[in-house]
């Protein structure tokens, strides 16, 4: 009876895992075979998952057009440069409060996670403001130094827990050696906390890649929009091209899903590494 009551509870929880996923995967699957549909198919009746003429139309556009083509441009270097200044900044500061202690430590942490519990909506007319004062509105800075602030807490908080699960031997031998601190970060602490950092930067660069509501206000022109604000420039008038929107999504949904896929080994144990300190 025990036996059977462990396969009827595996299945359960299998069925349940199942159940979830093609719940989770459904809306992605509907939107890929969307981009394979024409505009007057998709309003068909009744509705079809599978399209009855597959086209590559609104894939072949996208490709074709420097208009589209510069949405991936714009993304690619907002985030990769977003993730790049905030892993810097946050292996620094991270090592800095794992390592070393000096005064109002304590309430720069408080103010580090108060910043979470903001809304971003309630920034946006202050940020607004401050990047039209600096003359940085529609420029690729306006978007990297605010997305910085978004993702710079996380990073830090993320990098100190991680910092925090390393023994400080490993520090002290590197200066008996006669090395210094910041040699003891960049060769030994550095290597050593690799999922840490794969985590910290997968995280950021889903931030930065998604982001849509400061894209959208802090630039204006075409040249400057990313690919959350391509999508929505595709909603036209007096039509929407469906089929190109989706199409846009899945190519938008692509870098995320090979990053995830690649890093995903490091990902789960740097997102883990800091629940338990040795």
């Amino acid at each position: 009876m025990v036996i059977k009551y462990r396969h009827f509870t595996v299945f359960i929880v299998y069925f349940l895992l199942i159940a979830g996923l093609l719940y989770a995967f459904f809306p992605v699957l509907w939107m890929f075979f969307v981009s394979l549909k024409s505009n007057t198919e998709i309003f068909s009746l009744p509705p079809r998952l599978l399209p009855k003429v597959f086209t590559l139309k609104p894939y072949i556009s996208i490709f074709l057009s420097p208009f589209k083509l510069r949405f991936f441009l714009n993304s690619y270097l907002v985030a990769v440069s977003v993730t790049a200044l905030t892993l810097f900044i946050a292996i620094l500061s991270g090592f800095g409060f794992s390592r070393y202690k000096f005064r109002f430590k304590r309430i720069l942490n408080l103010l580090i996670i108060a910043t979470q519990t903001v809304p971003p909506i309630t920034l946006l007319i202050p940020y607004f403001g401050i990047v039209v004062m600096l003359r940085l509105y529609d420029t690729y800075f306006a978007l990297i130094l605010t997305y910085m602030v978004f993702t710079l807490p996380y990073a830090i908080l993320m990098m100190t827990g991680y910092f925090n699960t390393m023994p400080k031997e490993l520090d002290e031998a590197v200066m008996v050696d006669g090395g210094s601190s910041f040699f003891a970060l960049w060769r030994v602490l550095v290597p050593n906390a690799v999922p840490g950092i794969v985590a910290t930067g997968v995280y950021t660069f889903l931030l930065s890649w998604n982001e849509f509501l400061f894209a959208l206000t802090l630039t204006k022109s075409t040249e400057m929009r990313t690919v959350p604000i391509g999508i929505q420039q595709l909603m036209g008038q007096h039509a929407y091209e469906w089929n190109e929107m989706m199409a846009m999504g899945i190519l938008g949904s692509f870098p995320i899903l090979v990053l995830y896929l690649a890093a995903q080994r490091y990902f789960i144990a740097g997102m883990t590494s800091g629940a338990v300190k040795s």
